[in-house]
């Protein structure tokens, strides 16, 4: 089974994932690219019971576009976001694609939030394409 670490900047809060993960989006939202101080947010969901977490983290929640609850889990050290739970979605752990470090990560199957693209970027043309 394959097992990934990933870790915030300073190393103190990681999160262990075993199997594959259910699914990988990019999203456009402005929320995402606060967050993220890019120009899109990239996440790949598990389920919780493949997730092993380890350190401290300070939570942030948020309430999203749709009016669900987010709660980002970040490391009071470095600042960055770990992983996080959606309200809707109790039983999987979103982790930021970025965390893992790994160039070979599988690519992103869907694509939210189009609207507020950026003109440039380029999503993958086989990823689900939702406005």
């Amino acid at each position: 089974m394959t097992k990934r670490l990933a870790s915030c900047s300073c190393g103190q809060l990681t999160a262990e994932v075993s199997g594959e993960p259910v699914r990988i989006s990019i999203c456009h939202c402005l929320a995402c690219q606060r967050r993220t101080g890019s120009v899109f947010g990239e996440q790949a969901r598990f389920p919780r019971e493949n997730v092993t977490v380890s350190g401290v983290s300070t939570e942030y929640e948020r309430v999203g576009d749709e009016g669900g609850k987010v709660r980002f889990h970040f490391c009071p050290t470095c600042g960055s976001t770990v992983y996080y739970g959606l309200e809707s979605l109790d039983g999987y752990v979103g982790i930021p694609v970025g965390a893992f470090a790994d160039p070979g990560f599988p690519v992103p199957r869907v694509s939210v939030y189009e609207e507020r693209m950026h003109s440039w970027v380029v999503p993958p043309v086989d990823a689900e394409h939702i406005p």
